[in-house]
C-alpha cells in the first residue's frame, strides 16, 4: 500500500507485518510531507526495493516471519544501489548487546524499543530525511554542472577549432600579403627601365626636335612628358608603399623635434611658397622606426601643402602625449599598454566625415586630378607604417575647416 503524494515528498519505506504498526508510524510521522510505502514482510520490502531505490530511510520491524529484519537488511546491504540507504530498526526486544551488534552488524544505522517514543522517532526521522534531501541537491548540483562543463569543454574546443583555422587563414593572408608586396616592388622597379628610355628619349626630342613640331605635336609632345612624368611618380610612390612592408623593422628612440626639423628642410621651398607655419607641442622622446617617420611626416605635411586654402596661410600644429589604452575609445589597441597620440592638425580645405575611411585606401582620391595633383598612394603609406608600429591612426574632417590625423603607437 501506498500513500498518494505529490512526486517531490521524501519516500519512506516502513517494513513491518502488523497493519496496526504500519498505521501508527504513519500517523506520528504524519503532516511532515512524507511519502509512505509499506511493506508486511522482509520478502515484499525486497519487491519493492527492486523496483524503487530513491528512499531516503526504512523503517522495518525486526521479528517478522519467515524473513526477519536482520536476514532483511543483509540482504539489502548487497545491493550497491541500496547499501547507502539508511535502516532504523524497530523491536521489543533489543536490550542486549549481543541484540544490539547483531542488528548493527546486519546493516542497521540506529534502533529503537517499542513502545516508541514519538518525538524521538519524529527527530531521528528528521534528521536521515534532511541528509537525503542535502545529497539530492548536492546530486543534482553535481548532474549540472557535469552538463555545464561537458558545454564548456565542448565550447572550447569548437572556439580552438576556428582560432585554428583563423590562425591559419591569417598565416596565409600574412604570405599572400608578402608575396603581393614583393611582386608590386619588383613590377615597380621593373617598370622603371622601359620608362627612363621614355623620358630619354622624349628629352632628346625636347633638345633636337621641339622647335620643328606642329603646335598640335608640340600639344601631343606635352602630353607624352606630363604622363611620363605621372608614371615616374605613380611607380616611387608603388616602391614606398612595398618597402614600408618589406623593410626591417628597426625602432629608436627618438626626438620628434629632429624628425620635424628634417622634414622641413626637405619641404622648405613648399613651405615658403604657402607661407606655412608649423607648431609643435612635443612630451618625451618615442620609439620608432626613424626613416619611415620621415616619409610619414613629409607624406602628412605635403598632404597638407596641396590641400590647403589658396587664400589662407597654411597653419600645421602637431602635437604628442602619452596616455593609456583604457581611456580610448572606439579603437582596436591593446589593453594596459601605454600608448603615444600624435595629433597632426591643418586649417586646410578639409573633408566630409563620410570619407574618414576612404581617404587612407590605395588609389582613393576625394578629387579630380584637374584640381589637385597626386598618386592616391601617400596617406595610404602613412596608415602602412603606423601599423608597422603596432599602431592605428584615424582621421576627422570638416569641409573648408581643415583635418586632423590621430596617430596612436605603443611606448
Amino acid at each position: 500500500m501506498q500513500n498518494k503524494m505529490g512526486d517531490s515528498a521524501i519516500k519512506i519505506l516502513i517494513v513491518d507485518d502488523k497493519k496496526e504498526n504500519l498505521l501508527s508510524l504513519q500517523v506520528i510521522l504524519a503532516d511532515r510531507g512524507y511519502h509512505f510505502v509499506e511493506a508486511t514482510s522482509g520478502k515484499d520490502a525486497l519487491r519493492i526495493l527492486l523496483k524503487n531505490q530513491d528512499f531516503a530511510i526504512i523503517l522495518m520491524d525486526v521479528q517478522m516471519p519467515l524473513m526477519d529484519g536482520f536476514e532483511t537488511a543483509e540482504l539489502i546491504r548487497q545491493s550497491d544501489k541500496l547499501k547507502h540507504v539508511p535502516i532504523i530498526f524497530l523491536t521489543a526486544n533489543m536490550n542486549t548487546n549481543e541484540y544490539i551488534f547483531k542488528g548493527y552488524q546486519s546493516g542497521a544505522v540506529d534502533y529503537m524499543i517499542k513502545p516508541l517514543s514519538p518525538e524521538i522517532l519524529q527527530a531521528k526521522v528528521m534528521v536521515f530525511t534532511e541528509l537525503f534531501r542535502k545529497n539530492q541537491e548536492l546530486k543534482k548540483k553535481e548532474e549540472e554542472t557535469h552538463a555545464l562543463n561537458a558545454i564548456i569543454l565542448k565550447t572550447n574546443a569548437q572556439l580552438a577549432s576556428q582560432n585554428e583555422a583563423i590562425t591559419k587563414h591569417a598565416e596565409e593572408l600574412k604570405k599572400k600579403n608578402m608575396e603581393l608586396d614583393a611582386f608590386t616592388y619588383i613590377s615597380s622597379h621593373d617598370l622603371q627601365e622601359p620608362l627612363r628610355k621614355i623620358q630619354t628619349f622624349a628629352n632628346l626630342i625636347l633638345s633636337n626636335e621641339y622647335p620643328n613640331l606642329s603646335e598640335d605635336g608640340k600639344a601631343k609632345f606635352n602630353r607624352i612628358l606630363y604622363a611620363a612624368n605621372r608614371m615616374r611618380e605613380l611607380i616611387n610612390s608603388l616602391l614606398t608603399f612595398s618597402r614600408a612592408t618589406l623593410d626591417d623593422r628597426r625602432f629608436e628612440t627618438v626626438d620628434l623635434n629632429a624628425i620635424i626639423a628634417d622634414v622641413k628642410a626637405a619641404l622648405y621651398e613648399n613651405l615658403t611658397e604657402k607661407n606655412a607655419v608649423i607648431i609643435t607641442d612635443f612630451h618625451d622622446n618615442v620609439k620608432i622606426i626613424p626613416f619611415q617617420f620621415v616619409q610619414l611626416m613629409e607624406n602628412l605635411i605635403h598632404n597638407a601643402i596641396k590641400f590647403s586654402q589658396s587664400e589662407v596661410p597654411l597653419e600645421i600644429t602637431i602635437k604628442s602625449r602619452f596616455v593609456d589604452s583604457s581611456v580610448i575609445k572606439d579603437m582596436q589597441l591593446l589593453p594596459n599598454v601605454k600608448y603615444c597620440h600624435i595629433s597632426f592638425g591643418d586649417n586646410g580645405i578639409g573633408f566630409e566625415p563620410e570619407h574618414s575611411e576612404k581617404i587612407f585606401g590605395v588609389f582613393q582620391k576625394l578629387h579630380g586630378r584637374d584640381l589637385y595633383e597626386g598618386t592616391g598612394i601617400g596617406l595610404a603609406i602613412v596608415k602602412k607604417i603606423i601599423e608597422n608600429h603596432d599602431g592605428f591612426i584615424n582621421a576627422t574632417g570638416e569641409p573648408m575647416k581643415g583635418a586632423t590625423f590621430n596617430i596612436y603607437i605603443p611606448y
